[in-house]
């Protein structure tokens, strides 16, 4: 590869990581708005603000916009958007299903974005209601492996509500009910561990196991939908295998 063309590919990589970077911040720092409108801006009493704060900050978002936000979103500065929550449902390659939650402004151009990113990646929009009753809320902790393990993560979280904690390579995941998900992490918290995220999820009751294409398709598919500015998480309920993985990887 001449060196041109070398400097070109990082070029074009960097920019596309940076702005995934950016949209990152931007989602972060509208939950973190959002979280302190519902709420109210002091982070003791108000675990969801408490938790919105906490993911920002593990994401290098500047502190300085993270204060902002809670100023906008309790009342202390003016500018903050009127967001709603809205959640679509569909379909992708497979069958996998799809709950697709955005927070927005704008409904129609939410909507929008959403029915393009289906059509364009072999999915399809469904019906409210089709789809989601696959899905049920859960409390979702994800603890990094340094200076902790296994055991001491579920002795931590046990009696707190912690139903399993799952290796993922790099960290712990802890789930338990969304109603548990507070006295899980301040459990963790007590003990003396550290935490990277603490969020209520929509988790899938089965899985769907997919091939190496099966996976590449509906990757490309939760690509494109979180791709949108108005799309907060996407939750799909397919199971890729560590080889699958790791080939994908490799392409």
């Amino acid at each position: 590869m001449s060196g041109h063309s070398k400097w070109a590919t990082t070029k074009h990589k960097k920019a596309v990581v940076d702005a995934k970077r950016s949209k990152l911040f931007a989602k972060l720092i509208k939950n973190v708005e959002v979280a302190a409108r519902t709420g109210g801006g002091d982070l003791a009493g108000n675990p969801t603000l408490f938790d919105a704060v906490q993911k920002a900050k593990k994401s290098s978002v500047p502190i300085d916009n993270i204060n902002r936000a809670v100023k906008r979103g309790s009342g202390q500065e003016a500018g903050g958007a009127d967001y709603t929550t809205i959640m679509y449902e569909g379909y992708g390659a497979g069958g996998v299903a799809v709950l697709v939650e955005c927070l927005t402004d704008n409904r129609n151009r939410a909507a929008s974005d959403v029915r393009v990113a289906f059509t364009r990646n072999g999915g399809q929009m469904a019906d409210p209601g089709s789809v989601s009753y696959l899905f049920s809320r859960k409390g979702v902790v994800i603890v990094p492996k340094e200076g902790t393990d296994e055991d001491a993560v579920m002795e931590a979280v046990l009696e707190a509500g912690g139903e399993e904690v799952t290796d993922l390579g790099e960290a712990f995941e802890v789930l338990s009910e969304a109603t548990d998900l507070v006295p899980v992490r301040t459990a963790l918290q007590d003990a003396g561990i550290e935490y990277d995220s603490a969020d209520v999820v929509f988790w899938p009751a089965t899985q769907i196991q997919v091939d190496v294409e099966g996976a590449r398709k509906i990757l490309r598919l939760i690509d494109a939908l979180e791709d949108s500015d108005d799309v907060q998480n996407v939750y799909a309920n397919f199971d890729a295998s560590d080889e699958v993985m790791a080939q994908l990887e490799e392409d």
